[in-house]
């Protein structure tokens, strides 16, 4: 088994193209699509579709790739723990984080954990609390920031405790109000995130009964900061994402007040590689620190 063309697979699956999977490879476009065609042969079903707009999988291929991100994953584990042996601190780390963390809290680990082990390759996707999860359960991510309790199967790490707060237009008729009751919900024009992604509001919404009257939904967070802004109604927001931002909002407590717990999720038992345990711990130091000086 060539382990080398199901990297080149993987790559070209992540980049939806053969160009751009060559460039990222550091090889020619002929080199990727021979590579991707011996390996067709040797499995003997076709991986991938071409078209005007890219590559995409086939239905065989859709079968194959949860196997071959565990493989490629496994590898990665089996360099770490031979780099760890050998006493070198080098591998690949690839973490998924969702628009909070990724701001306030990813360049200053990235930053810390560099400094530390400079040889280790660190790779970031960005997305939404379904698209996190999503790719801690196919492979995609090594590690990934998530709210607690997850659905994942992995071992999760409480980080902190973070406020959820009411954003509502400047003008809105609640600016006296010290906190905004969730029952308002109900009735002012409610601007939520989708369903897949809204955990943080559904679970705060849920626990006081309320059903909000929702009038958009987006995937976007400052998306919805946006159209608060000119008066399109009304969100629920975690206090760090909101942390530092200078738009014209008017931010209120809830009652009853609500949280999101913030967490690290790591592959469960000896599934991690020795890199990724050292950015778990670098992590969770970071943010111990943040909250020690009331940075976070």
């Amino acid at each position: 088994m060539n382990l080398l063309k199901f990297e080149i697979f993987a790559e070209t699956v992540k980049q939806k193209s053969l160009t751009l999977a060559a460039r990222q490879l550091g090889c020619t476009q002929s080199a990727v699509s021979h590579s991707i065609d011996s390996l067709e042969k040797e499995l003997g079903f076709p991986l991938l579709k071409r078209g005007r707009a890219g590559v995409s999988l086939t239905a065989e291929g859709e079968v194959l790739m949860p196997a071959v991100r565990t493989l490629l994953g496994s590898a990665e584990q089996l360099n770490q723990t031979a780099a760890a042996i050998r006493g070198l601190d080098t591998g690949r780390v690839r973490i998924g984080a969702f628009t909070s963390v990724a701001v306030h809290w990813l360049p200053g680990v990235l930053k810390e954990f560099q400094a530390e082990y400079p040889k280790v390759e660190l790779t970031l996707l960005n997305g939404d609390y379904h698209d996190v999860e999503q790719w801690l359960s196919d492979g995609s991510v090594d590690i990934g920031f998530v709210t607690v309790p997850c659905e994942v199967d992995c071992e999760c790490i409480p980080l902190m405790e973070d406020r959820l707060l009411a954003i509502l237009p400047p003008d809105s008729r609640f600016a006296s109000y010290p906190k905004f009751p969730l029952t308002e919900c109900e009735t002012e024009p409610f601007i939520s995130l989708l369903k897949s992604s809204d955990h943080d509001a559904r679970r705060a919404l849920e626990a006081a009964g309320v059903e909000p009257n929702v009038r958009f939904y987006t995937k976007d967070d400052y998306a919805i900061i946006a159209m608060v802004e000119q008066g399109l109604g009304m969100s629920i927001m975690p206090e760090l994402l909101l942390k530092g931002r200078k738009d014209n909002l008017l931010t209120l407590p809830l009652i009853p007040e609500a949280k999101r717990t913030i967490g690290i999720a790591v592959a469960a038992g000896e599934k991690a590689g020795p890199a990724t345990r050292r950015f778990a711990d670098c992590v969770v130091r970071y943010v111990e620190e943040q909250l020690q000086t009331g940075q976070s």
